[in-house]
């Protein structure tokens, strides 16, 4: 059996629904032919079908002994998604997850979307999982209903068995396997869902980590945990600026160092850039050591190429110049231009947001082996199928001679949805001949990033002489994603869905518009995308509105949003919603959903009573992902006359949550990774080059720079799951600035806040 299969108790499932690690077993030997390691996803997945019994879909295989094998398709990085999936699964099917073995899936087409990015999961699986463990299910029954020779409705399937209560007969589901495994599979509109009240487990309000005891006691593999025999480690030299290439090198000191084996140049990367990787020079290692040192005793003189013009003050100021000017209108109603010329005051304010490092615990890492015209990668890899893609292309291989597993990930936030790394990996191994593991250090994961967009607004909002808003103007600018795979100068509506075409406004005269940004870096997916910088500004700019009419934000912000209502596309004003995938039938921009947040946020933040306690209040809403989120901050000066974060309330719609515990803590963990992108964040470029380099000049909010505590409150609800994993980021930026202007009274309209206001 494959190293790092999760094997679940009776025992340690009912102890971890009581918040103890305790108990879990996880993790058997590794096989001769696999890579060395500790406890985790399997680092070659075996696929269920192996073997007799039923396997009626690639998720689910039921043995004749009785175990239940269930793999997850989507990528393990601390969300839980490999303890979620697997229960909604189990619950559905009804097996005991004492006899349930989780596997992980390596990249293939036969899963559907394995990209475990857009915070969907969940939110676009939820029908279809269920739908797997039914269909399973429904064959156990109907094989159990043909022996004994009764209806099949009249049986039921619950603890990995099938039950017969008229007759008082049980079938183990291992009796059943065989036989049911020769039926033909149902139809889906011929298979049943249980009652959702039949979803034991996952109603629970804690679902225990599955991963959690090997990730806390150090036996969980991560990417580079693995090792193959005869392998080396590989670090790379990377053009400084995307784009550049190697002009001259002398590898000849790098050789002089023990252990270093070789030396490679990879090849240049081209427009567009895609996921190909960067370029450079590599240093193959006995050990990773001895790589960076032979690393840095290369001599090597670049080709910047024309990126080297790219410097972040400058572009500031062609951002600003830019929504300055007109844009591509994507959203109107009504009439701005006629409404602003005759509103009684125009509030106007422009807000700028730089390029964010993903910054994840664990740096990029793939470990590749090439032999027999085939490929095998390792790597943490949110996507595992384009890693796949990737690595094909570059070698020039067919995908059917790739496969690609996947490891437990020590945080990706979308930057591990790129394929580079793992192309480097398979890159290496062949022209080395044995297997190697490229390792990334913190350093390369800041200077060779997929950065999220920087960006620009200029928001206008006229208000009539009673204070109330009667047009809205919003432009806004950034290098978008598109940018990565083709010649792309400005935003499209796929990208305006994320927090300007889908807010939820009562004002009758609206325009959106987005305007001109040339990418000089790469521009990646980053936890909450545009939305970070999209409800920055709105979040601000309401805050000023109510600042300008002196009164209660929490009253504009309702005031703004309007009435509880579903909206339509003519009220929003766009010929078209992406709704990020979603079909708006299913979830429509409801403005009562984002009052209802906000309503409840201050309220268990006793907003009304925030005066009294000395502390700088602030508010921000917003929808993403479907979902609907609120949060408060409290801020206070600390020690040192500046200011800290004491306290934190968030709220979250997400519809139906399958795994509680998990949305609580994505939730605490978006609070603090929020305060870290508007207080510290900040990725600026001179000369084309990144000028952070670490933690020590790309911060995160430190232990002292945290709320001492965070509220979550989750709305109850029977609505379709919604995202959880980026939804709580947004928010937090503009409730921050926002605070920090009630304590001080200094307005923040650029992040990162701390330069803003101690520089």
């Amino acid at each position: 059996m494959s190293q790092g299969v999760v094997r679940v108790t009776r025992r340690s499932f009912l102890v971890g629904l009581n918040l103890s690690l305790a108990g879990l077993a996880i993790g058997l030997p590794a096989l001769a032919d696999e890579p060395s390691g500790r406890a985790g996803p399997s680092p070659r997945a075996a696929a269920p079908e192996d073997g007799p019994g039923l396997h009626p879909n690639p998720f689910v295989h039921v043995a004749p002994d009785g175990t239940v094998t269930i793999v997850c398709h989507r990528s393990e990085m601390g969300q839980g998604v490999r303890s979620s999936i697997p229960v909604l699964i189990a619950d559905e099917l009804g097996a005991d997850m004492a006899r349930v073995v989780i596997r992980q899936a390596d990249g293939d087409k036969k899963y559907g979307d394995q990209n475990t990015d857009g915070s969907s999961s969940i939110r676009k699986f939820y029908d279809d999982l269920r739908y797997v463990g039914a269909t399973a299910r429904t064959m156990l029954v109907a094989a159990a209903a043909a022996k004994w020779k009764v209806k099949p409705e009249t049986c039921e399937a619950r603890g990995n068995m099938v039950h017969h209560a008229p007759t008082k007969r049980s079938l183990g589901f291992g009796e059943l396997a065989e036989a049911a495994g020769k039926l033909p599979v149902p139809k889906r509109e011929d298979v049943k869902l249980r009652p959702k009240s039949e979803l034991t487990r996952v109603n629970s309000p804690v679902l225990p980590l599955l991963d959690g005891p090997a990730v806390v006691t150090g036996q969980a593999v991560f990417g580079a945990d693995l090792k193959l025999p005869d392998m080396l480690i590989a670090v790379i030299a990377r053009p400084p600026v995307v784009g550049g290439k190697v002009a001259r090198y002398d590898a000849s000191r790098a050789m002089k160092i023990p252990g270093v084996k070789r030396v490679v140049e990879m090849p240049a990367a081209t427009r567009p850039y895609g996921f190909q990787p960067w370029g450079g020079i590599a240093v193959l290692a006995e050990n990773s050591w001895a790589a960076m040192r032979g690393r840095a005793a290369l001599d090597i003189t670049w080709d910047p190429g024309e990126n080297a013009v790219y410097d972040s003050a400058t572009y500031r100021e062609k951002l600003l110049a830019s929504v300055r000017e007109a844009g591509t209108p994507y959203r109107n109603v009504g009439d701005v231009d006629a409404a602003l010329a005759k509103a009684a005051r125009v509030v106007e304010a422009e807000y700028v947001v730089p390029h964010l490092a993903h910054m994840p615990m664990e740096p990029p890492v793939a470990l590749a082996r090439v032999a027999g015209g085939r490929c095998e990668v390792w790597a943490p890899t949110q996507h595992p199928q384009a890693a796949r893609t990737q690595v094909a292309k570059i070698l020039g291989l067919g995908e059917d001679a790739v496969a690609v597993h996947v490891t437990l990930l020590g945080g990706g936030f979308g930057r591990k949805s790129k394929a580079d790394f793992a192309a480097e990996a398979a890159f290496l191994a062949r022209e080395a001949g044995v297997p190697v593991r490229v390792q990334w250090t913190r350093e390369d994961d800041i200077h060779h990033d997929y950065y999220n967009a920087v960006n620009a607004q200029r928001l206008r909002a006229g208000l009539d002489a009673n204070g109330k808003v009667i047009a809205w103007h919003h432009r806004t600018a950034f290098p978008p994603i598109a940018s990565t795979f083709g010649d792309v100068d400005k935003p499209a509506i796929t990208d305006l869905q994320q927090g300007v075409l889908d807010v939820a406004l009562d004002v009758p005269n609206v325009r959106a518009e987005g305007c001109k940004a040339q990418a000089h870096v790469r521009i990646g997916w980053y936890r909450s995308v545009y939305n970070i910088f999209h409800a920055f500004g709105i979040g601000s700019m309401i805050d000023e509105i109510a600042h300008a009419r002196g009164a209660d934000p929490r009253d504009v912000w309702l005031e703004i949003i309007g009435p509880p209502r579903t909206m339509s596309l003519q009220d929003l004003g766009v010929e078209k919603l992406v709704n990020y995938g979603e079909k708006l039938e299913k979830h429509p921009v409801d403005a009562g959903r984002l009052r209802r947040v906000i309503e409840r946020v201050t309220a268990s933040s006793n907003w009304s009573g925030r005066k009294k306690d000395g502390r700088g209040y602030g508010l921000a809403a917003h929808r993403s992902f479907v979902t609907y989120t609120a949060v408060v901050l409290a801020v206070v000066p600390d020690e040192r006359n500046k200011v800290r974060v004491d306290e934190a309330w968030i709220c979250m719609d997400a519809g139906s949550v399958v795994n509680q515990d998990r949305a609580r803590a994505q939730m605490e963990g978006s609070v603090v990774m929020g305060i870290s992108n508007a207080f510290f964040g900040g990725i600026t470029m001179k000369g084309g080059r990144a000028e952070q380099s670490n933690f020590r000049d790309a911060r995160i909010a430190r232990i002292g720079e945290v709320p001492r505590k965070i509220h979550v409150d989750l709305v109850p609800s029977d609505g379709p799951p919604c995202g959880v994993g980026e939804p709580g980021v947004p928010p937090v930026g503009p409730a921050l600035a926002n605070a920090v202007f009630a304590l001080t009274g200094k307005r923040i309209r650029e992040v990162p806040i701390v330069r803003g206001l101690f520089a």
